[in-house]
Order: C-alpha cells, then sequence, then structure tokens
C-alpha cells in the first residue's frame, strides 16, 4: 500500500502526512513475503534475456530468500552479522538482501565494479561473514581472501569454484520453510559504504525503517505511485542508494514489477532500446546518463514512460528542458545521499517544479539550508542543507565511527555537506559539495551552473568544472570537456567554448582554462569524480 494520501495538493499533502512506523517492522516481510502470501505468482523482477523478459515471481522470491537464509543460518551466519552482495541487477540479488533481513543479519551491497582495494577496505572493516557473488566477483575475492579471515562463507551463483559454496545447489538442500526474525524498525537492517569528501569510506548503517522512509520520495516524484501498467526500471546498479532504495525496495514494496538489465557500461542505445522493448512506465536515470540520452540524439524508439525522476548529482537546466521536449515528461529531480535519502523532491503533477531547483521538502521531511551554528538561512543566502531528526529515513550511525557520527550534526540537524540556498517559495537550489564550490576573486561559484552551460555547446557532450589555485584569485574556473564525436580538441575551440560561456553566463564564471578529455572519470553511480579532476588542474 502507497504511504502518501492521495492529496493532489503539495501544500496540504505535507501539513496532512504523518509518519506511521510499525513497533515491529522487516524490510524482506514487507518487499516480498506479502505479496508471495496474497499473490504467489505476481512478478516481482522482469529480467531482460536473449528470450526478451522473464518473469520471476514474488512466490519464488519468498521461497528461495527463506532457503537461502536458512543456509545462512547452517553456516553459522546469525543476527547481526553482515553478508556482503557483490552482484549486479539479477534476481539472485533481491533473494540475498531478503534472506539477509528475514535472518535478521545485515546485508551489505558492494558494486561489482569495486577493485580488490575497494573491495578488500569493505569487508575487513565491515567484518563480513559470508558473501553473495558471481564469477566475477568470485575472482577478486579469491585475490585478496587471505585478508579477510572473517569471511567465512562465499556463494557463487555461476557455481562452486575458488573455494566458494555453488549457490543454487547450497538452496536447493536447505528448507523453504522460514520465520523471518522479529525485527523492530531501529534494528540494522543494511549497511552502504559512503565515499566523504575526507578520510576512508564510512559505512552507514541503516534499520529496517529506511525502506518505510523512503516510501514518501518515490511515490511523490513517479505521480502517486503505484498505478495501473507501472513497471519501473534504472541503470543504477542496486548496490547503490539509488537503485536498491530508490527503485528495487520500493517497487517492489508497492507491488510494481522491476525491470533487471546488467549493463556492462551505461550504453544510451541500449538504454532507449531497453525503455521501449520492455514498456518502462518509470525510470530513474541519474543526470549524466540523462546527459549521455541527450547526446545520442532522440529515441526513434516510442517509450511508455509515465514518470522519470532523476538524482545524485545536479540536473541542470539544459537536460531539464531536453526531457520536456524530447521525452515530453518533466523531469522530477529528487535528493538525499546514503545517510538520508529522498528528502528532497519535485511533483510537477502537484505544481512544485522550477528549472535549475531540486525542489521542495518530501512529506514528512524537515529540510532547511542551514547556516555554521544551525540557525536557518534566509531566501537566497547559501548555506548547508541539512535535514532534522528524527526522521525514518536517517542512518542509525557510521560504523564504528562514532566521532563522524557526532561531527555530522549540529544539533539535531544532520548536515549533508552540500551547498544550496532556497528562495521565497521555499524550492531549494543544489550549489555543490562543500568542496566542490569555487572560490575565485571573492565570488563562491557553483559548479553545476557552469557545466549546465558547456554542455549547451555543440561541440560538448560531458564537461565538468573544477576550481585550480591561484595566486591572485584563490582558484580560477578550470572545465574539463568530452567532445561529442566529430570534434577535434583544438585552441581554437576552447576559445570558442570559453567566449561561450563568458557571453551567456558571466565574466567571473567562465572557464578561464579549458582541458579536453576523452573520458570523464566516474563514480560506479555515474557520479563525475571531481576530486581526480581537481588533483589534475
Amino acid at each position: 500500500m502507497p504511504i502518501l494520501p492521495d492529496i493532489r495538493d503539495y501544500e496540504r499533502l505535507y501539513a496532512a502526512f504523518r509518519w506511521k512506523i510499525p513497533a515491529r517492522y522487516n524490510i524482506a516481510v514487507d518487499a516480498c513475503d506479502k505479496w508471495a502470501a496474497a499473490e504467489p505468482e505476481r512478478a516481482a523482477i522482469l529480467v531482460q534475456g536473449p528470450r526478451g523478459l522473464e518473469a520471476v515471481s514474488y512466490g519464488r522470491l519468498s521461497e528461495d530468500s527463506n532457503r537461502l537464509a536458512n543456509a545462512l543460518q547452517a553456516h553459522g551466519i546469525k543476527r547481526g552479522d553482515r553478508v556482503a552482495i557483490i552482484l549486479p541487477q539479477t534476481p539472485e540479488t533481491a533473494i540475498a538482501h531478503f534472506a539477509s533481513y528475514k535472518l535478521g543479519a545485515v546485508a551489505l551491497p558492494l558494486a561489482g565494479l569495486f577493485g580488490v582495494e575497494a573491495l578488500v577496505y569493505r569487508l575487513e572493516n565491515s567484518g563480513a561473514r559470508a558473501a553473495v557473488t558471481n564469477a566475477a566477483g568470485l575472482a577478486k575475492l579469491a585475490e585478496i581472501r587471505g585478508k579477510l579471515p572473517e569471511l567465512k562463507l562465499v556463494l557463487s551463483i555461476d557455481g562452486a569454484a575458488d573455494g566458494a559454496l555453488g549457490f543454487k545447489e547450497t538452496l536447493a538442500r536447505a528448507s523453504p520453510s522460514l520465520m523471518p526474525a522479529n525485527t523492530g524498525p531501529d534494528d540494522p537492517a543494511m549497511m552502504i559504504y559512503t565515499s566523504g569528501t575526507t578520510g576512508p569510506p564510512k559505512g552507514a548503517l541503516h534499520g529496517h525503517r529506511v525502506l518505510l522512509g523512503h516510501m514518501p520520495g518515490v511515490e511523490l516524484p513517479h505521480d502517486f505511485m503505484p498505478q495501473p501498467g507501472d513497471r519501473m526500471w534504472t541503470p543504477a546498479d542496486w548496490a547503490w542508494a539509488g537503485g536498491l532504495l530508490d527503485v528495487l525496495l520500493p517497487a517492489l514494496s508497492l507491488g510494481v514489477p522491476v525491470v533487471a538489465k546488467k549493463f556492462e557500461k551505461f550504453d544510451p542505445q541500449e538504454a532507449f532500446a531497453l525503455m521501449a522493448e520492455a514498456e518502462i512506465r518509470n525510470a530513474f536515470i541519474p543526470p549524466t546518463a540523462l546527459r549521455m540520452l541527450r547526446s545520442a540524439g532522440r529515441s526513434k524508439q516510442k517509450l511508455s514512460l509515465r514518470t522519470l525522476g532523476s538524482g545524485g548529482e545536479s540536473l541542470g537546466i539544459e537536460t531539464y528542458e531536453w526531457g520536456r521536449e524530447a521525452l515530453g515528461l518533466v523531469i522530477n529531480e529528487f535528493y538525499g545521499q546514503t545517510e538520508c535519502n529522498l528528502v528532497l523532491s519535485s511533483s510537477a503533477l502537484l505544481g512544485v517544479s522550477k528549472p535549475g531547483y531540486i525542489g521542495k521538502p518530501v512529506p514528512g521531511h524537515n529540510v532547511a539550508v542551514i547556516r555554521a551554528d544551525g540557525s536557518r538561512c534566509k531566501p537566497g543566502e547559501l548555506g548547508q542543507i541539512a535535514v532534522k531528526r528524527p526522521d525514518p529515513v536517517m542512518f542509525l550511525e557510521y560504523w564504528q565511527r562514532p566521532d563522524a557520527t557526532r561531527d555530522k550534526f549540529i544539533g539535531d540537524w544532520m548536515t549533508t555537506g552540500d551547498q544550496g540556498e532556497a528562495d521565497d517559495e521555499g524550492y531549494v537550489r543544489f550549489v555543490g559539495r562543500d568542496d566542490d564550490v569555487i572560490t575565485s576573486a571573492g565570488y563562491r561559484i557553483g559548479p553545476g551552473e557552469i557545466e549546465d552551460c558547456l554542455i549547451k555547446h555543440p561541440a560538448v557532450a560531458l564537461a565538468a568544472a573544477v576550481g585550480k589555485p591561484d595566486q591572485l584569485r584563490t582558484e580560477i574556473v578550470k572545465a574539463f570537456v568530452q567532445l561529442k564525436p566529430g570534434f577535434q580538441p583544438t585552441d581554437t575551440l576552447a576559445a570558442e567554448i570559453q567566449a561561450f560561456v563568458r557571453t551567456r553566463l558571466s565574466a567571473h564564471e567562465y572557464p578561464r582554462e579549458v582541458a579536453f578529455i576523452d573520458q570523464l572519470p566516474m563514480t560506479t553511480t555515474g557520479k563525475v569524480i571531481r576530486r581526480l579532476l581537481r588533483d589534475r588542474a
């Protein structure tokens, strides 16, 4: 059942909404078992394969996750233990999550694109006792298994090998009957590592209530999902909060089937084809992927999209306008971070949509732009975006980092490390990460507006703006530009791009240096890694 009441007026909806968090709650029961009991053959995951879409039912997810939970328990995995899940978009990913939740264990999603150093840090730091992976993940684990004495059990969905048991064979030997752990909303359920601006990645530990906390922020930008015929997809890895908590788990909780397809690398033409062939009605596509779709030109296939949401970095006016013109719908931008996700959103259906702004607070969340002392900024004043506790979507703590947990708060405000400003209508504009904001000749410049202008140039496919140290101005703006096919990097083109931005923005914002780059460095979630570009600058 949806959480939001069907009130089609933002102010009334925000005022009327109240959280109803039950005393006992388990993510697997809510997102899987309740549907398996009522409609066991109902489609949960639609896997895009050689023969088209193949449906995996709630009944199968429920039984297989029962079997996996029993198998894990038989191998000594108990409540509170961490279970690593190193898999792409596949039914086994959902099964491993549900098994962990049913056991009262802590699911630890890890991206398949992680290298061995990233994996060994997260597995060692978390003390993971078990891992579910595929052949590719197993090859990486084989290199580092000796450094992970706590890792007692590894299961591979591609069969037994290299010290791993076969996933299917293990499930076949286990009982399909299980009584899920009697968990409360604050009991640990999952841990997602997030890379901060300083120091090593931190494990953001979440309680089972994190799924309930996400629901208003999913239902709002997707126009009161679920609606008849809804079918959801994202290119985002299900190991990321955006793929797992913005799409997979909320959609399954609402009874909306999720399309699964493993992309080795995001390909805009493949994405267009999938959305057409699978008749996707609801999509979450990060801004960088949307810009790649825009650069690829209009889709020749007929799309069935009803809603399109985007978040993870600034959407930008250019991409917003492209969505209206090329796709025929308004892209609803939303905002959050791993520690406290989906707290701001647009909703064109409710008239909450303003180019260049994220949107307004999602019902149930108290969000503001604050000063360093915790007081609220005035409209138009630059400050830090913050979320007030208590909030069901907010993390429990940073794993074994009490100091970092404490430093995340100013009073009851959880700080995000993101600079923003609110206008007199309550819209919030994202300016940039604290360390992304460029200080030049006394001006504080957010990279988003510059990047948005850069991609309007006909030669530019993708772009990123960073600050480069400068004795005179403190910093200057330097742009890294990825060109479209058919364009050659030349000094003449660089000067043309500089002039293009200068005439459209201002003299203090245009890039005083332009560097051409074959490919922008990106995270596994499709965000530009500006830190690496700052190092190059």
